[in-house]
């Protein structure tokens, strides 16, 4: 039924009918089209705003799913980076110390990936704190494994070579020694019997009559043997595995360089030559380069109560020949 449309008329005081124009009607129909789509549109906005679209909503799940996974695989890797520092702890303080290697350095196992910067094209993704921290923990533990497994490698080797290893580590006294009465002076701070001021002993001295056999304390090959000036005649043995051992003052090596010589043979006699106040023999043990205590290596030939009698001769005995 068609709208009928009256207008007040004040002089009359009547409502009289009006009866619009044709563009009228148009302009009428289009003003309420828009507004009605104007209204749709709003409505439909939001609607979609608050609820969102079927398509943002399962984003949105999914969204929170992955959050969550990366979360529990975040977890899980910081558990395994737990075990692995087992694993490492075990290797460092057991399996190396018993094989007497080197700890496999901290700076080698934490080592991270240095230059560009590798988690660039995840700092833009949603939730890029979490992602950047689980990736990074991922490729630590990916370090971790590389690493360990080498040195795993690395020790596998030292077991196949432990036997040898035994053979040639320095284990007994460079000189007959059983009543422990030729131990003069031990390893560390002394009194210089020339200069007579401290100075630091780096080996034993064992006091001995000219002539007296010496031998080699593990198996090895000869590096040196030659005048050295202070240490006079002396025979240098390289028993491998990082290991060396002096013996110094001599008055005869029955040895040359190069030649192999294996745990107590006899490679020279004790001696007055070099720097030295008297006939003795002056004994050192390095590992790794670095001059170490000779008492630590006579486990062949003390017992439990020689080694401590031997431990107090050595630190409190006066007697320095060198």
């Amino acid at each position: 039924m068609r709208k009928v449309y009256y207008i007040y008329n004040p002089k009359t005081r009547t409502y009289d009918r009006i009866y619009p124009t044709f563009r009228q009607r148009v302009l009428d129909v289009l003003k309420r089209l828009f507004v009605g789509m104007g209204f749709g549109a709003g409505s439909f906005i939001l609607l979609f705003w608050i609820f969102g679209t079927p398509s943002e909503k399962q984003l949105r799940i999914e969204n929170s799913r992955l959050q969550a996974q990366y979360n529990v695989l975040s977890r899980r890797l910081d558990e395994a980076l737990g075990v692995m520092q087992g694993i490492q702890q075990r290797d460092d303080n057991l399996y190396r110390v018993v094989l007497q290697a080197d700890p496999v350095a901290d700076a080698v196992r934490k080592a991270g990936y240095g230059g560009t910067n590798r988690y660039e094209e995840l700092m833009d993704m949603a939730n890029a704190d979490l992602v950047i921290n689980t990736t990074q923990k991922m490729d630590m533990l990916n370090r971790q494994l590389y690493i360990q497994s080498k040195s795993f490698d690395e020790v596998v080797d030292l077991f196949k070579d432990h036997d040898e290893m035994l053979r040639c580590i320095p284990a007994i006294q460079p000189v007959s020694n059983k009543n422990l009465k030729q131990t003069a002076s031990g390893y560390g701070m002394r009194i210089d019997p020339i200069y007579k001021t401290a100075k630091f002993h780096s080996g034993m001295d064992f006091s001995a009559n000219i002539g007296t056999p010496v031998y080699a304390t593990g198996d090895g090959v000869v590096k040196k043997a030659g005048w050295q000036t202070g240490y006079g005649k002396l025979i240098i043995v390289n028993h491998g595995f990082g290991y060396e051992t002096w013996y110094a003052h001599l008055n005869d090596m029955d040895v040359r360089v190069g030649q192999k010589v294996v745990r107590g043979e006899v490679i020279g006699e004790v001696g007055n030559t070099g720097k030295s106040t008297g006939p003795h023999l002056h004994y050192e043990v390095h590992v790794k380069g670095k001059v170490v205590n000779p008492v630590n290596y006579y486990f062949m030939d003390l017992s439990a109560e020689d080694y401590d009698k031997m431990i107090e001769l050595a630190a409190n005995h006066g007697k320095v020949f060198d």
